[in-house]
């Protein structure tokens, strides 16, 4: 399984930005899927997840009500839209593939991981 994600950028505080993360090889429904992040200096540390179906997410306190995270599994695609951004949102966003069809936020519960895009908020 190999995960490339992509739509990182520039944006001003209050802005949007959608980043996307195209799956190949597997069985893209047959698991759940998670986005991440890690800024300069600190630890990498969970954004937002979704189960196979598309019946969960989860959601890092700090982002929820501003981060939806979806998922295309006829396009073998998974989303992070990230609405109203803020300095602190700025990281290298990761996503990855859990290792069953309903995953969380821990780190463990993920084995693929993608090559990371970088978000950068400021004005």
């Amino acid at each position: 399984v190999q995960l490339q994600a992509s739509g990182g950028g520039l944006a001003q505080p209050g802005g949007s930005l959608r980043l996307s993360c195209a799956v190949s090889g597997g069985t893209f429904s047959n698991f759940g899927m998670g986005w991440f992040r890690q800024a300069p200096g600190k630890e990498r540390e969970s954004v937002a997840a979704i189960d196979w179906s598309s019946q969960f997410t989860y959601y890092r306190d700090s982002v929820q009500g501003r981060f939806t995270i979806s998922r295309d599994n006829a396009e073998n695609t998974v989303y992070l839209q990230m609405n109203n951004l803020k300095p602190e949102d700025t990281a290298v966003y990761y996503c990855a593939k859990g290792r069953s069809r309903r995953t969380r936020l821990r780190t463990t519960e993920y084995d693929v991981w993608g090559q990371g895009t970088q978000v950068t908020v400021s004005s």
